[in-house]
């Protein structure tokens, strides 16, 4: 007589960790105030020749090209300016429009376009659309662009409005 005895043996089937972490990060709300618009100031257009003002994004000194001439009459140019608040130490991108249109207030009928939007946040050496906020949650940028004058563009106040954006990344 022959006896045959099985022994079932079981293999690790569990594992387990302990002390796994948890945890959440909370944001508030960001906020974008405009403290100063963007105006190119007073231009003096040449007759027959249009041309470009430049306004940098960190500067009111505005340079042309063409058949434009820059005054010192007021309204004087201005960077349109922004203040930004937030969580503090965390990253955020602006979003610019590509160009923006403005146009004659008296008729409607004329228009102009500005282009090459750019924004200079506050202390940086070079244009950029991502910036940190600071250890109070805050930070602030200044935009300009070119504006583009037809050669008979017709005289008067031009004006417009544009979108900007801040989102944490």
């Amino acid at each position: 007589m022959m006896a045959i005895f099985t022994t079932n043996t079981m293999a690790q089937t569990s594992a387990t960790v302990t002390g796994t972490t948890a945890g959440a990060k909370l944001i508030v709300p960001m906020t974008l105030t405009q403290t100063s618009p963007l105006h190119f100031g007073v231009i003096n257009l040449l007759a027959g020749a249009g041309g470009t003002v430049i306004l940098p994004s960190n500067s009111t000194t505005r340079t042309f090209t063409g058949g434009v001439a820059l005054s010192a009459v007021a309204p004087l140019a201005t960077n349109a300016a922004y203040n930004v608040t937030g969580t503090m130490n965390v990253t955020y991108a602006l979003t610019l429009p590509t160009t923006i249109t403005v146009t004659e207030t008296t008729l409607g009928l004329a228009t102009m376009t500005i282009s090459s939007i750019l924004a200079r946040f506050n202390g940086a050496a070079a244009d950029a659309v991502t910036s940190t906020l600071s250890a109070t949650g805050t930070d602030s940028f200044t935009v300009g662009g070119t504006l583009t004058i037809a050669a008979a563009q017709v005289a008067g106040i031009y004006a417009g409005t544009f979108n900007v954006t801040v989102d944490y990344n």
